[in-house]
C-alpha cells in the first residue's frame, strides 16, 4: 500500500487555502515516510498532518525552483532541534545541495545527524526499503526537473486450505505452523510447508511528476503504473494565453496523456492561484473528465490517498 498526503498543492506562491509543493509518501511497512519537494512552510504542514520528522527517511527535490525547495533548510534544522540522530537521505539537484550547504554554514546551523546527498540526476534506482524502489525520470521544464516513480512489492503467503481440508487436517495450530514455514507431522507423514503454501507477489507503482511541460516525457515511467500524480498548473484556455514560457502543463495535456497511457488513476495538483476558487476547480475538473475516462482527483492540501495492492485508489480527507 502507498499512502500520499498532500502538504501543498499551489504553484509558485502560497494562497490562503493552499501551500506550495510538498507531498508525503508512506507505505504499508510502518511509520517511515518520504517527502517529495519542500516548498516554504512545509514544516508547518508536516505538523498539521500529524507526521514526525523522526520518521522521515528521505527528502526528494524535483528541481531548483523555490516553491519546491525553499522550505528545506528550516525543516532540516527543526529535525535537528527535535533531537533527530538517524541519517537522512537527500535526493536533489546538485545546485540545491550547494545552496543548502551554504545556507547552513551562513546561518551557523549544525545538523546533529548525517545528511547523505544523492544527485537526482543519477539514474541508479534508490532502494528505499527492502521491497520499495525509487527511480527518477527526466521531464521538460525551464530547468532540469525530475519525476519520481515508486515501485512497491509484497509477497503474500496463502495456505492451500481446500487441499488441507481434503487431506483431513482441521484448522488450528498445524495450519498456523504451515503458514509460518514450519513442517508439520500428520498421520505418519511430514507435511512440508512449501507444498501447502502458495506465495503471491503483488506489485503497484505510482509516478509522482514534478514541473513538466510535456507529459509524454513520462511515457516509459508510466508503463505498468496504477497512479500518475502530475502538475496541472493551468486550464488549457489559460495556458493558451500565458504561452509556452513558464513550461507547465494544462489539465487537458495531462488528462489526454493519462488516457493514452491507460493509467487508471490520476491526481492533479500544483494549481495556479487563479484556479483556487471552487468555480475554477470545477472548470479544471470538467476539463479533466472531458479528456480522461479513469478515476481523477484534484488534490487539496491535507488530502490523503491510499493506493492498495489491487490498484484501487481511495481518497480520505
Amino acid at each position: 500500500m502507498l499512502r500520499l498526503t498532500f502538504l501543498g498543492t499551489s504553484s509558485g506562491v502560497p494562497s490562503l487555502t493552499r501551500n506550495v509543493s510538498g507531498l508525503a509518501v508512506q507505505t504499508h511497512l510502518g511509520r517511515a515516510w518520504m517527502l517529495v519537494d519542500c516548498g516554504e512552510g512545509t514544516q508547518h504542514q508536516v505538523q498539521r498532518a500529524g507526521l514526525s520528522l523522526h520518521d522521515l527517511q528521505a527528502v526528494c527535490i524535483s528541481h531548483v525552483h523555490g516553491d519546491h525547495c525553499f522550505g528545506l533548510p528550516g525543516l532540516l534544522a527543526s529535525a535537528g532541534m527535535n533531537a533527530r540522530k538517524e541519517p537522512l537521505q537527500l535526493i536533489a539537484p546538485e545546485p540545491v545541495w550547494r545552496w543548502l550547504q551554504t545556507t547552513l554554514e551562513c546561518t551557523d546551523t549544525h545538523l546533529p545527524y548525517p545528511l547523505e546527498w544523492i544527485d537526482v540526476a543519477d539514474p541508479t534506482p534508490w532502494q528505499w526499503q527492502p521491497s520499495i524502489t525509487l527511480s527518477r525520470h527526466a521531464q521538460k521544464h525551464r530547468v532540469p526537473s525530475y519525476a519520481f516513480r515508486i515501485d512497491c512489492t509484497r509477497a503474500i503467503r496463502r495456505l492451500k486450505t481446500d487441499a488441507l481440508q481434503a487431506l483431513g487436517l482441521p484448522p488450528g495450530p498445524a495450519w498456523k505452523a504451515l503458514s509460518h514455514g514450519q513442517d508439520v507431522p500428520f498421520e505418519g507423514r511430514l507435511l512440508h510447508s512449501a507444498d501447502w503454501v502458495h506465495e503471491e507477489v503483488q506489485h503497484i507503482a505510482a509516478v509522482l511528476g514534478g514541473d513538466n511541460a510535456e507529459p509524454a516525457c513520462l511515457q516509459a515511467a508510466c508503463e505498468g503504473a496504477q497512479l500518475l500524480v502530475h502538475e496541472a498548473t493551468y486550464a488549457q484556455a489559460v495556458l493558451d494565453k500565458v504561452g509556452p514560457g513558464p513550461m507547465h502543463s494544462s489539465v487537458q495535456l495531462v488528462a489526454t496523456f493519462a488516457q493514452q497511457q491507460g493509467v487508471p488513476n490520476l491526481i492533479l495538483t500544483h494549481f495556479s492561484p487563479r484556479h483556487h476558487t471552487a468555480d475554477e476547480q470545477q472548470v479544471l475538473r470538467t476539463e479533466a473528465q472531458t479528456h480522461y475516462q479513469g478515476q481523477v482527483f484534484l488534490a487539496q492540501d491535507f488530502d490523503r490517498f491510499e493506493l492498495a495492492f489491487d490498484g484501487a485508489l481511495t481518497r480520505r480527507h
